[in-house]
């Protein structure tokens, strides 16, 4: 009995000193002042750099001013960051117990080593914290989602449910005709043939000046693909239909059409067809000045031989594939 309750005094003595054990916040406290005091003198070191010499009367005369606050600037810089590494040895470092209720009388256990029950409960405390976090997440986002069909609706019941066209996909052809008449007389420079091969679907051959030709395949009015070939290239077939497969003999005109497929994936308005094809037609129409525009970023008309060849989406500025990265 007696060695019994000395173990539990002893238990609640090294309890007692873990909770003690804890940061010095008077020492945290001026290590925080410290670390603003650096970033101040930090600042003042890249505004002396961005200033640059001030106006005196002669040269020498500016760039002994310079040199001279600027290592004043240095030494400030390197007494704040001395008397930050000064102050982080006096903050002390936490207890590494973080009892949770009566789970913590199992980090004073003598022989951790061999049980080691406290961390691995507490890395499942943390786990399931973080299983719980992004639980609710996934569930926000799939409550955001309309989802129509559900495990209960499967069956006898949805077999017998009409399936509802979507309005958008049965538009008259005379309605897709009118909209892209509009979209040609829009843009004067922009020549726009369309062609009907195959039914109702609709084929555009957009001329884009005298610098490139784009066959557009439709369906309705939403676009599933998009060919780009230089202006003087063959865009017709042995039979004389629009040859809507083969690519472009230049790189240039590949890399135009990589990123007009990407332009059919962001301009995506369902609800508004006419509104995507209108949005297209105008990105499409930024290649107007394809080899006389330089690159935003660096300013270069050619980089590894091409022109910039990537139109932002928004803007419809000029950047090369490299640069708008």
């Amino acid at each position: 009995m007696t060695v019994f309750m000395r173990r539990s005094s002893q238990r609640a003595k090294k309890m007692a000193d873990a909770m003690n054990v804890g940061v010095n916040l008077e020492a945290f406290s001026q290590a925080i002042s410290a670390i603003q005091a650096l970033r101040s003198s930090v600042t003042r070191v890249f505004d002396s750099l961005k200033d640059g010499m001030k106006n005196k009367e002669t040269l020498e005369g500016r760039e002994k001013v310079f040199i001279t606050e600027f290592q004043d600037n240095l030494q400030s810089v390197n007494r704040d960051l001395n008397e930050l590494e000064r102050l982080s040895t006096l903050v002390g470092r936490p207890s590494e117990s973080h009892p949770l209720h009566n789970s913590g009388l199992l980090s004073l256990d003598p022989v951790q080593d061999k049980t080691p029950l406290y961390s691995q409960l507490l890395q499942a405390y943390k786990w399931s914290n973080k299983l719980q976090y992004h639980a609710g997440l996934a569930s926000s986002l799939l409550n955001q989602q309309s989802l129509k069909r559900s495990a209960n609706q499967m069956g006898a019941s949805a077999k017998r449910r009409p399936k509802v066209q979507p309005s958008t996909l049965v538009l008259p052809p005379q309605y897709v005709d009118d909209v892209i008449s509009r979209i040609g007389r829009m843009f004067p420079d922009m020549s726009i043939e369309l062609f009907r091969p195959n039914g109702t679907s609709a084929v555009l051959l957009v001329t884009l000046g005298k610098v490139l030709k784009t066959i557009v395949v439709m369906r309705s009015l939403f676009i599933d693909r998009t060919i780009v070939r230089g202006f003087n290239e063959n865009v017709y077939s042995e039979d004389g239909k629009l040859d809507i497969w083969s690519k472009s003999n230049y790189q240039v005109f590949q890399k135009v059409t990589d990123h007009a497929t990407t332009a059919l994936l962001h301009y995506q308005l369902p609800q508004m067809p006419d509104v995507v094809v209108r949005s297209f037609m105008t990105w499409l129409r930024s290649y107007i000045k394809l080899f006389q525009t330089p690159c935003q970023r660096c300013g270069k008309f050619l980089q590894e031989g091409l022109p910039p060849t990537w139109r932002d989406f928004r803007t419809l500025e000029a950047f090369h594939d490299t640069c708008r990265q």
